[in-house]
């Protein structure tokens, strides 16, 4: 064992970066990386100067899934302060957007981490399975994140086959959003990023919530509810600022320098 941090956080100007860096077991979901996830999570919402947080790894593999060496419950050796739940739950909560970057294998609850963040880009060699029923068990915690990104049949083929699937097939399916050449993935991912960033803060944050809180909601709720969230942000100061931008034909001031 080691005592290296199971999830390096990073802060560069505007971007958090968590990399999830256990390669003795194939950055599995150990309480260790559980734990340093939802702390570097927690970090990047708490920080004022983060706008977008980026999800990546070390190793050939993006996440194994289950620490299988620790019964599927994480390190015996280390307390678990969170769980996987807990960890998809603020990834599509926090507010500011989250990017998955992913040049490795994934599978099981890696597949949920990956299908959890808001952007994810692949590598397309990467490969991504449900591997839960061949081992006797169920995608059950990340089904939450993944069936609404999937059409039923497709969550029935790969949920009960367990079979490996390119990048290139996940991001037609959805569960991603795109797959690109490895050696175009980090300037794919910076791309997302900045045109992440070039989004004000508050417009991201409500941007991303409707996706998630709008379709559950009934027509008449729904529309009452937009209706306020669009009154409050033009009304708001950043609105202010976006529209006096436009007009004035220059980059309203959270947009970052051009290159």
């Amino acid at each position: 064992m080691t005592d290296e941090p199971a999830v390096r956080y990073q802060v560069n100007g505007p971007v958090a970066t968590l990399t999830m860096d256990q390669l003795h077991n194939r950055n599995a979901l150990s309480a260790p990386l559980v734990n340093g996830l939802a702390d570097g999570l927690a970090a990047a919402v708490e920080d004022q100067a983060v706008r977008v947080v980026v999800l990546t790894h070390t190793g050939p593999a993006f996440c194994a899934g289950a620490d299988i060496s620790a019964g599927g419950r994480g390190s015996a050796a280390v307390a678990p302060r969170a769980g996987l739940a807990d960890v998809l739950a603020a990834i599509q909560d926090s507010p500011k957007p989250v990017v998955g970057r992913i040049a490795g294998h994934c599978t099981g609850g890696g597949v949920g981490l990956a299908a959890a963040c808001d952007i994810s880009i692949a590598a397309e060699d990467a490969r991504l399975a449900f591997t839960e029923v061949r081992l006797g068990l169920a995608p059950a915690i990340i089904s939450v994140v993944c069936l609404p990104k999937i059409r039923r049949g497709d969550a029935l083929e790969l949920f009960l086959s367990g079979e490996r699937i390119p990048a290139s097939r996940a991001a037609d399916l959805g569960l991603i959003t795109r797959a690109v050449p490895a050696g175009e993935l980090d300037a794919a991912v910076d791309g997302f990023v900045n045109k992440l960033l070039a989004g004000g803060p508050g417009g991201l944050a409500a941007s991303k919530a409707l996706v998630y809180d709008v379709p559950s909601l009934e027509r008449s709720e729904a529309y009452e509810r937009t209706m306020q969230i669009s009154a409050t942000l033009f009304a708001a100061e950043e609105g202010a600022e976006g529209m006096a931008a436009f007009r004035e034909k220059r980059p309203p001031r959270w947009a970052p320098p051009p290159a």
